[in-house]
């Protein structure tokens, strides 16, 4: 172990009889399990069915699953599992690692949508619930990136460098055994915790409601990313115009944030306030 640096885990799984369990797995698990817990108390604070919820996050979920995915393979890296060499039924193999938050929360929104349309109820109710959630969410998940010694960071000799195994696949070739790396996923995972705590107070001191919760989302979510991936991240991916294809995304997702909160700002100031913004005036819970 090089002083002075964050060690990478030595083992990524666990083994019970013929059952393989993955950290990345667990991490994911647990950030969506958290999420839950942080929306529900939410949800049930405006007064909404919690059962609805369930059935909104049910199939959110199984979406956010399949577009996390589904962007991982077909943006982040289509020649890793269809170019030369690659072996297509690694598509399935979702445990070693590769899923793309961006196509998680677009699919899981779309499936959100439709499941609030069936219950006649508002997106934005659902949206700004479940925002704070989704950092949460992410901020563990991160941590399965450090399981599995992936999406790591440029050299660095800061004392927080992250050591990653010269045996591992990901580590780049022709660097030193004892190399470190910006440990990304330690950057992005505090990023999200601060978030959390930022929304709540934007949404408690300054009344912001009407989905601008979660336009507030997509601005600082993509602002963190954006930074992390212009500046930071070296793993593999498609680029455009010679600069990697979430730089774009993350931009898109900050502007299209900025005009979201502007466009619902105006709807806010026209409607007026809604049942939640008025549950937001009363006494608030002492955690949320």
């Amino acid at each position: 172990m090089v002083p002075a640096s964050i060690p990478s885990p030595e083992i990524s799984s666990i083994h019970i009889g013929f059952l393989t369990i993955h950290f990345y797995a667990l991490c994911i698990l647990l950030g969506m399990a958290l999420a839950v817990w942080l929306t529900m108390r939410r949800w049930t604070r405006r007064g909404q069915d919690p059962d609805v919820l369930w059935d909104i996050v049910f199939w959110a979920v199984l979406a956010g699953i399949v577009g996390a995915r589904a962007y991982h393979v077909l943006i982040t890296d289509p020649m890793g599992y269809f170019g030369p060499g690659a072996d297509p039924w690694d598509v399935l193999r979702i445990w070693e690692g590769g899923i793309g938050i961006m196509g998680a929360v677009t699919a899981g929104a779309g499936a959100a949508w439709l499941v609030c349309r069936r219950y006649g109820l508002p997106l934005h109710v659902f949206a700004d619930c479940v925002a704070p959630g989704l950092l949460l969410a992410q901020a563990i998940g991160r941590w399965g990136n450090w399981f599995n010694q992936e999406l790591f960071g440029k050299p660095t000799t800061l004392p927080w460098g992250l050591e990653i195994s010269p045996g591992s696949a990901n580590f780049p070739p022709g660097l030193p055994p004892d190399t470190l790396f910006h440990p990304t996923f330690l950057y992005e995972s505090l990023w999200d915790l601060l978030g959390v705590v930022l929304l709540l107070l934007a949404e408690r001191r300054m009344r912001v409601t009407h989905g601008r919760v979660f336009a507030l989302y997509m601005v600082y979510y993509g602002a963190g990313r954006l930074f992390i991936e212009m500046f930071l991240r070296v793993d593999p991916a498609l680029m455009v115009l010679g600069v990697r294809v979430h730089v774009w995304t993350s931009l898109l997702i900050v502007l299209g944030g900025l005009v979201l909160f502007l466009v619902l700002g105006r709807r806010a100031r026209r409607t007026g306030p809604t049942t939640p913004a008025a549950t937001l005036t009363g006494a608030a819970p002492s955690a949320d």
